[in-house]
């Protein structure tokens, strides 16, 4: 077997230093941010290295800058107050719900073993004792609560950071396209390393304290650590549910009113829904974001610790190998350090056309270097060869293979972004072919759209499989966890060029308020369009590691509750197969309608507004902003509740009364529709918002010949944009959370399951 190259000391040094860099990178990305002054007199002297010496655009059109940058302050801070409050009033709810589960989790594991306090029978290892299933019970709930906090943390922290960049970017657009791209992306970074960091310093952490008490147990202890990837999801969902339905709510009711009604330019201050629209970017596509893809990173690492403990690195105590989980993202966070300066210090942006290129640059260089660096980290941290248990018994497995089953992760994850890219970028052929279908109205567009976001499952759903089968093959259930573990390595960069796009597209909305010159609203709108792109390849990201990271829940989940096959032919796990696929459509039909209704009173008091408010029209009245921002507060509380619930009552019903074979059934019937679903709405949604935008911007002869704004072609884009919204800003994103959730629950619960479940079929 041998040991590998890294002592364990250098273990417990690297993972604390590479989490605190990360903080420090992001601390520093910030105050490099906050030199961009919020009062008239800044602003002009900070020429850096990316400076420019050109005028400010207000100096040579003669408008005063003074009033510019008081009212970007002003509408900055109202996004931010609104966007805090809503996330105060959440996560009371929120918090609510997570102590009562808390409760569950403890009274349920606690009961396995009758909340005994003596020694147990080890589950894998019957000639052994581990420690009682009440200790199991209590740090699983101390873990869950942990991976809760942390996943809200990050949510909010990324909320924060977005809402003080958004006119610091809008003020530097004035200087240039290349200057608002720095400031926008930067605040980004501050958000990804700040959020990759803490995930992993925080488990880090919370492994160490625990083996104080496990001590050579380590089966035990890395089942309770299980419940960190289960407090983070948990969290996350309500997050996505619930910011997405208030960012949607807000986006539809101004869309249809302003422009489509009464043909005012988005972001139009007259618009009341405006303020709205902007406050849910950043709890929506930020806040829920975050959290989402915390929660994808803790699960990968809870289902490859839960298999590593019960395979030789756990049965050997090998504690620099139990940790290649650890090590990979700690060296990602180097590794994302180095690729986030060739966006901001290597290469300088000068022009428009060099936005997205410079954001795919990103992706291929973090890809690269991250290659390199599992190749290091798997020959140093591993053994020549090791074993890993494959359902019951122990396959031999090398080191070289488990790099290629990290790496095939990372690259499938590259492939999916690109392929996003392409069905969602008006760049290429598939956005235009849809922005050209509004010709002939919104019919023909929504077709277009629909077949687009089909026909984008195909290459992902090839790049998912052909990973699950070189990563199973070379290393099992392990090699899984490992390959999403992969894919997730590079979330510092991944986030940054995410949050990017909420941030220009706040950015935009403020320079429209503040009444700026049209040149900078174009500077901000190519920023914009680049976003939507980079956010939906953020989309493919989680959706291609949720489904990886759920595969791997599902094959520690079969290991923990004693089931040798998943037998399809029988009906038990036939019907969980059946239902389980149908999941994610009651989901999202739940969350579509949540908008929907949500979307209907914002349209009503928006109509409300523009007929009753005199002036309102002709911009001498100000609307009664503070009402629509409740509308999308109280109906996104209430209406995140019956979708939360779904998901986090499923495992426990069927497993407690259909039994573990059906659950599995479900789960794996969940995983295959879900990510299906998932996929398609993302780039449907995507697709139909930048054909809007590519008839906007009228920048080829061909979208000439389709606008200007507020021509017959364009409303029937703005129609599809509308129909979007729900789709690829909260049904899409939230089924991915609900494939993890569901496995990652019931892989916690499962000592409970295969002692006292499956009530219907013992009668």
């Amino acid at each position: 077997m041998g040991s590998s190259l890294l002592p364990d000391l250098g273990t417990q040094i690297l993972i604390p230093v590479c989490g605190v860099i990360g903080i420090a990178f992001a601390l520093f990305q910030w105050v490099l941010v906050s030199s961009v002054k919020l009062s008239p007199a800044g602003g002009r002297d900070a020429a850096n290295k990316n400076g420019y010496n050109d005028s400010l655009i207000e100096e040579e059109e003669g408008v005063n800058d003074h009033s510019v940058v008081a009212k970007c302050a002003e509408i900055q801070n109202a996004i931010s107050e609104g966007s805090t409050s809503f996330l105060f009033t959440m996560y009371k709810y929120v918090g609510i719900f997570m102590v009562a589960f808390a409760v569950l989790i403890f009274v349920f594991l606690g009961s396995v073993d009758g909340f005994s306090t003596s020694h147990q029978v080890c589950t894998y290892d019957a000639t052994k004792m581990c420690k009682p299933a009440l200790a199991t019970a209590a740090f699983s709930t101390i873990s869950f609560l942990l991976g809760a906090v942390t996943s809200v943390v990050s949510g909010f922290l990324g909320m924060k950071i977005a809402t003080y960049a958004n006119a610091r970017t809008t003020l530097e657009a004035r200087k240039g396209v290349g200057k608002a791209f720095i400031v926008a992306f930067r605040s980004g970074a501050v958000m990804g390393f700040l959020l990759a960091a803490n995930g992993l310093v925080v488990l880090y952490i919370t492994i160490n304290l625990f083996k104080l008490y496990y001590g050579d147990d380590w089966g035990g202890l890395f089942e309770a650590i299980t419940g960190y990837g289960l407090g983070g999801s948990s969290m996350a969902l309500f997050g996505r549910v619930g910011g997405g339905i208030y960012t949607k709510a807000a986006d539809v009711g101004a869309d249809l009113v302003g422009k489509v009604e009464r043909n005012i330019p988005e972001d139009d201050p007259r618009n009341p829904a405006v303020i709205a629209d902007n406050v849910g970017d950043n709890v929506g596509d930020i806040a829920g974001m975050g959290s989402d893809l915390f929660g994808s990173y803790a699960e990968a690492s809870c289902a490859a610790l839960v298999v590593a403990s019960i395979s030789s690195f756990g049965i050997n105590h090998e504690f620099t190998a139990m940790l290649y989980p650890l090590i990979i993202s700690a060296v990602g966070i180097v590794v994302c350090l180095i690729t986030t300066l060739f966006a901001t210090d290597f290469f300088e942006i000068k022009a428009v056309k060099e936005i997205e290129p410079a954001l795919k640059r990103q992706l291929i260089i973090s890809t690269v270097l991250m290659t390199v660096g599992i190749a290091v980290v798997s020959w140093i941290a591993l053994p020549a060869s090791f074993t890993i248990f494959n359902f019951g018994t122990q396959k031999d497995v090398a080191n070289w293979q488990l790099f290629l089953c990290v790496a095939v992760g990372l690259w499938a994850g590259l492939i999916i972004g690109f392929v996003t890219e392409y069905y969602t970028s008006n760049a290429y052929s598939p956005v235009q072919d849809v922005a050209d279908s509004c010709r002939t109205g919104a019919a023909t567009n929504v077709i277009f759209g629909l077949a687009l976001g089909y026909k984008s499952v195909i290459i992902p759903i090839f790049a998912i499989a052909v990973s699950i089968f070189v990563s199973f093959s070379f290393a099992a259930m392990y090699g899984i966890a490992v390959a999403a573990l992969g894919m997730l390595s590079t979330i510092a960069t991944g986030l940054a060029i995410d949050a990017y796009g909420p941030i220009s597209d706040n950015a935009g909305g403020i320079a429209e308020m503040a009444g700026m010159s049209h040149r900078i609203r174009e500077r901000t709108d190519a920023l914009d369009a680049a976003g939507n792109t980079t956010a939906a390849i953020g989309k493919g990201f989680a959706i291609g590691s949720a489904a990886l990271v759920s595969l791997a829940l599902f094959g520690a989940f079969v290991s923990r509750a004693s089931i040798t096959t998943v037998d399809v032919l029988t009906p038990k796990v036939f019907i969980g197969l059946i239902v389980g696929a149908m999941l994610p459509y009651w989901f999202s039909a739940m969350t579509m309608k949540s908008v929907g209704s949500a979307a209907l009173k914002m349209v009503e008091e928006v109509r409300r507004q523009f007929n009753t408010i005199p002036g309102l029209m002709e911009g001498t009245a100000k609307p009664d902003y503070a009402t629509c921002v409740k509308i999308s507060t109280d109906a996104s509380i209430k209406e995140m509740i019956p979708p939360g619930a779904l998901v986090m009552l499923t495992p426990l019903v069927v497993g407690i009364f259909f039994g573990v074979e059906t659950l599995s059934g479900v789960l794996a019937g969940s995983l295959v529709s879900g990510v299906q679903i998932a996929i398609s709405a993302s780039n449907t949604g995507g697709a139909w918002d930048n054909a809007k935008k590519y008839i906007e911007a009228g920048a080829s002869e061909h979208a000439r010949s389709l606008g200007p704004k507020g021509s017959d072609p364009h409303k029937a884009a703005v129609i599809g944009d509308t129909i979007g919204d729900p789709l690829k800003d909260t049904s899409g994103p939230s089924l991915n959370i609900l494939i993890k959730l569901m496995a990652v629950e019931s892989l916690v619960f499962a000592p409970f399951f295969a002692t006292h479940g499956g009530l219907l079929f013992k009668l």
